[in-house]
């Protein structure tokens, strides 16, 4: 049953997807309960970002019956298919939420209260809390979610006044005048990583502030093995690289002065590193978060030396 109507703003969930339909379906049937227990217009739309796993037919089959907005694009990554997403929606918030993480209960309702209490006058993105499924718990991704590489929770001192890098799109909402003021996300960013953070860095200069509300919970379904989160790593590295080129004031905390202070990893490093982690998710406390921190850091200065290299050679430097 619908609660009694409360003066929340209009809402549009926007879901970019590619490839993870079972995930998907669980957190529309997720979003879908929540918007069901408020008396406020919410609309979820779901951008297809050229799946290729049967998400464009279930799409096509159940968006309508669900109340879906759906569309679908060639595959062309996050950042086109969030700001498609929010051309087609028309709520005054705007959420954007992974295709794999799960809201639980009372998450949007935390996000529109903390909206509609917002008197301050000044624009505001409200960050909500994304935490692993307790049965894939183990030392490696706990630190990734708290201290670093993923998200890094544990490291907001202040919740009402966070900074710009911790705006994670896997769970957040902002006005959508502000959106719009700032062009959206900027397309040339070929992965998911940075773009995000990009968008935030323009819009707390322009006077956008970032509060961290963890009771805005989401679970992220999706598993991670120490040698895929490497990769992605390097992915990272290489995006960093065009966010430097796009702000030479932030070449310090993305890390490009330390490109030059090689070896970032030996070769006898990145397997040794690597059985050290893989031993302390058995034996708990025989890696810490010098050792984590050591091996990803060492590859996301590879992939930045790498997307370095390539925008030089490209003559965008």
């Amino acid at each position: 049953m619908a609660e009694a109507a409360r003066d929340y703003p209009s809402a549009s969930i926007v879901v970019p997807t590619f490839d993870r339909l079972s995930d998907l379906q669980r957190v529309i049937r997720a979003v879908l309960d929540q918007v069901s227990e408020l008396s406020t217009p919410c609309e979820i739309v779901v951008v297809d970002d050229g799946s290729s796993d049967g998400t464009g037919g279930w799409l096509d089959h159940h968006g309508s019956d669900l109340g879906l907005t759906v569309v679908s694009q060639k595959n062309a990554g996050p950042a086109r298919a969030r700001n498609r997403g929010v051309d087609a929606s028309t709520g005054e918030i705007i959420f954007f939420l992974g295709d794999d993480t799960v809201p639980q209960p009372g998450w949007l309702r935390a996000h529109l209260e903390t909206h509609r209490l917002e008197t301050s006058g000044r624009p505001m993105a409200v960050l909500g809390y994304t935490a692993f499924p307790p049965e894939n718990d183990s030392p490696f991704l706990r630190w990734i979610n708290e201290y670093g590489a993923q998200f890094g929770y544990a490291l907001i001192e202040d919740p009402t006044n966070v900074p710009f890098n911790f705006f994670y799109t896997s769970n957040i909402s902002l006005s959508r005048q502000v959106f719009e003021a700032l062009g959206g996300f900027r397309e040339d960013f070929p992965a998911a990583a940075w773009e995000d953070i990009e968008f935030a860095y323009r819009a707390v200069e322009s006077g956008m502030f970032l509060r961290y509300l963890p009771a805005a919970r989401t679970i992220h379904s999706h598993r991670i093995r120490v040698a895929s989160f490497c990769a992605r790593q390097e992915t990272s590295g290489r995006s960093a690289a065009i966010f430097s080129v796009l702000h030479p004031e932030l070449e310090g905390f993305l890390g490009v002065p330390c490109v030059g202070r090689r070896p970032w990893l030996t070769r006898i490093e990145r397997p040794l590193l690597r059985l050290w982690i893989a031993m302390g998710e058995t034996f708990h406390g025989a890696a810490d978060g010098r050792i984590y921190r050591r091996l990803l850091d060492g590859h996301y200065l590879a992939g930045l030396a790498a997307g370095l290299d390539e925008l030089a050679d490209s003559g965008r430097d």
